[in-house]
């Protein structure tokens, strides 16, 4: 998908079980509100531990950059396929302060475009064993339309931090001027 693409029948379960939240390395007991998440600029990023050390890189540029997500107007969302212990030993070790949602099957994944049983990620990339959604980040705005889409393909730790941020800003603006007209 990419910027300027609805994302038709996007949802997310309210089910307890589906959401983790962090905070510096811990769980917490709070429950991310999906109304909340849905009524501002919404960051998603797509994670799996089958991508190693260059998702580990992604959460931590993330992690470091949610308070400006939050202080432009968004929310910050880690989509994962994995539901173990590794998320947990992960975060802490790395003390991320982030929320996760369970993508069990890889339904969000295949919306965005990330995941496919037809192409398997380990047809494309050595060393992956699994079929996992692709590493990509997305700022969607509250009518469900991406206006920001990162996807590295190449694997080159590319992240476009000021590119996520202005997104964020912008859709906000729309938003916040839209209810004050």
């Amino acid at each position: 998908m990419k910027a300027g693409n609805s994302i038709p029948g996007f949802a997310l379960s309210a089910e307890f079980t589906r959401w983790k939240q962090f905070y510096n390395g811990a769980p917490t007991q709070s429950h991310a509100l999906v109304r909340q998440l849905l009524n501002s600029p919404l960051v998603i990023s797509f994670y799996s531990r089958h991508w190693n050390n260059y998702g580990l890189e992604q959460l931590k540029q993330l992690n470091a950059l949610q308070y400006e997500i939050k202080a432009n107007g968004g929310n910050l969302l880690i989509i994962n396929a994995d539901n173990d212990e590794y998320l947990e030993k992960l975060v802490w070790e790395n003390n991320l302060s982030l929320n996760f949602y369970h993508d069990s099957n890889n339904e969000l994944a295949e919306k965005f475009r990330v995941y496919s049983e037809h192409d398997p990620t380990w047809n494309n990339y050595a060393g992956i064993d699994a079929n996992v959604p692709l590493l990509a980040t997305y700022v969607i705005d509250t009518t469900k339309h991406i206006v920001f889409d990162h996807l590295d393909k190449s694997l080159s730790g590319s992240f476009n931090a000021d590119g996520i941020l202005s997104a964020v800003h912008d859709a906000a603006f729309l938003i916040n001027h839209r209810r004050s007209a």
